[in-house]
């Protein structure tokens, strides 16, 4: 991973690159909840009501590989306590034959735009959390970076072009929020 920082075990840290007024309302000691196991999941979800577990949640994966949830329209950064994350996005879950299941997620955050390739940590997140995942995000988002303009980009269907400046999108991720990297 040149010019990327990881996390020690080879897989990439994602930091926060939205709005600083976002990244104000981060509070110590005010992250998401931490599911660290199948019992913490348990605990949460029950005491989730009905109609908030029937939407999707804002998730992190953290630095430390664990899973951290919060509603729906939480900022991601708030969740992962404006640390560095290996995933983000939102999920939905499901109960099957007496088992929790992911029923949606994605890496929709474009407070962190994390690569579809942070799908191995998202899944070791949800082993260790007990909850049955997919093979992959069902919602995979593709953000760029314009090396032209420097904006960001949600590429979509495969067209990488700027929206803001019609320049070509490089078909890497570009996206670092610890400096303002061109490919």
């Amino acid at each position: 991973m040149t010019g990327q920082e990881d996390d020690g075990a080879g897989r990439r840290l994602y930091h926060y690159v939205g709005p600083d007024d976002l990244r104000r309302l981060v509070q110590a000691g005010r992250a998401g909840f931490r599911v660290d196991s199948a019992a913490d999941f348990e605990r949460w979800a029950g005491e989730r009501p009905a109609g908030e577990l029937a939407e999707p949640f804002t998730f992190v994966v953290g630095a430390d590989g664990v899973l951290r949830l919060a509603a729906r329209r939480s900022e991601h950064v708030v969740c992962a306590g404006g640390e560095p994350v290996l995933s983000a996005g939102e999920m939905a879950f499901t109960r099957e034959a007496g088992r929790w299941a992911v029923a949606e997620v994605s890496n929709q955050s474009t407070g962190y735009c994390p690569d579809g390739t942070s799908w191995p940590a998202v899944a070791d997140a949800l082993r260790r959390a007990g909850v049955e995942a997919p093979d992959g995000f069902t919602h995979a988002v593709v953000f760029r970076r314009c090396p032209a303009c420097a904006q960001l980009n949600l590429v979509r269907e495969d067209d990488f072009v700027c929206v803001f400046c019609e320049a070509d999108l490089p078909a890497r991720w570009n996206v670092d929020g610890s400096r303002r990297e061109r490919p």
